[in-house]
């Protein structure tokens, strides 16, 4: 850790650094930190663990980065990050460091969430509703999710996954009224709320929404790489028969042929 430490503060300093590194800001580097993210996401749903290991180190770059900027500035260091986060830990599992007894994973998540409430607590804040923390930056499916289970704290929520189902059947019926209308701001919205509700019943559910939608890409792109296969074949094949060689790769890949 301290050669990465070490090779960041070569590459930010002003006299024979890397031009580009000197460049950047909190702000420029913010991209390249959720892309790296991802790239360890995508790793693991392809089990690449080799390409894992070069991505979590790409990401752990990315955390050395953003504390170098934040010393030059006085903010803190890596070692108060860390730090930060091992203290976090400890508070947070007091079951393990403290004696505590939880009587299983349920009740530890509840008591994890007491703890996160009782340290916001005593913080000086600002935030005047229960959703103001949630990042705007989140991946929109997964701001969805957080969205609803911070309403669901204050009893704003369906006590089942029934509730949300019904509502996807509603919006997409608001969504057929605003295409039949032909209303493109409205079908952006009704559209926008159909999304909303379909995150909710992936937490109702118990499906990491954004999980679900990476894996039905893979199973597009699988799919899709046959039909490309018959229009190469047949230039000028027409619908059905495309359709005809999804449908086969979607028997293939479920194992119906």
């Amino acid at each position: 850790m301290k050669r990465l430490i070490d090779v960041m503060a070569t590459l930010r300093d002003p006299n024979g650094g890397c031009p580009w590194d000197r460049e950047q800001t909190f702000r420029s580097i913010a991209p390249y930190t959720v892309e790296e993210a991802y790239e360890v996401a995508d790793a693991i749903e392809r089990a690449d663990y080799q390409g894992l290991e070069e991505e979590l180190g790409d990401l752990l770059l990315q955390v050395v980065f953003h504390a170098r900027m934040a010393e030059e500035r006085g903010l803190f260091d890596f070692a108060r990050v860390v730090d930060g986060i091992v203290a976090k830990m400890v508070r947070r599992h007091p079951h393990v460091f403290a004696g505590e007894t939880v009587l299983g994973a349920a009740d530890q998540q509840r008591r994890w969430e007491e703890i996160k409430a009782a340290e916001k607590a005593s913080k000086p804040s600002v935030v005047v509703s229960a959703l103001d923390d949630v990042p705007v930056a989140l991946p929109a499916l997964t701001r969805a999710v957080k969205i609803g289970s911070r309403a669901a704290r204050v009893g704003f929520d369906w006590p089942d996954a029934a509730g949300p189902r019904a509502k996807v059947t509603e919006e997409l019926a608001e969504l057929d009224e605003a295409v039949a209308l032909g209303q493109p701001e409205r079908i952006e919205a009704e559209l926008g709320d159909a999304l909303l509700a379909l995150a909710n019943l992936a937490r109702h559910l118990k499906v990491d929404p954004e999980a679900a939608l990476r894996g039905a890409n893979g199973r597009f792109a699988r799919r899709f790489s046959a039909v490309e296969q018959v229009a190469a074949a047949e230039p000028g094949a027409d619908l059905e028969t495309l359709e005809q060689a999804w449908q086969r790769a979607k028997r293939l890949e479920s194992g119906q042929i």
